[in-house]
């Protein structure tokens, strides 16, 4: 669990030579819109989000094995907050993989007990 908050704890702090400390070579990073970046990859297009980044609030964090699954809220310098939850695996000192699924921006934008977006699609597809 160490070093997921020093990943975390990283990107608060715009640390850059800690996260690539935290990383292994053969790292991969999956997102709903980042399929199995390398390494490299990752630290050239995900990186710099780390600029807007102020702090995360964890609302889960625990481990199993290697694995370290979190929820948080992530708060931004432009005062936004944003759920997110992430499934990390550990190897020794170093991140191996992030699976990283999206929640909702906050406050969130259907109103409760409601939607953002009703589709006959949606409803024929059962999501």
């Amino acid at each position: 669990m160490a070093v997921a908050r020093a990943c975390f704890d990283a990107y608060v702090r715009k640390d850059e030579k800690a996260i690539e400390a935290l990383l292994a070579d053969d790292f991969t990073f999956t997102s709903p819109m980042d399929n199995r970046l390398d390494r490299a990859t990752y630290l050239r297009h995900c990186w710099p989000n780390s600029e807007i980044i102020e702090r995360f609030e964890f609302l889960r964090l625990f481990e199993e094995g290697d694995t370290v699954f979190v929820t948080y809220v992530g708060h931004t310098v432009e005062d936004k907050k944003f759920r997110n939850t992430e499934v990390l695996t550990v190897r020794g000192n170093q991140l191996v993989e992030v699976e990283v699924y999206f929640g909702w921006d906050i406050p969130h934008a259907a109103p409760a007990g409601g939607f953002t977006n009703p589709s006959p699609t949606r409803a024929k597809t059962n999501f």
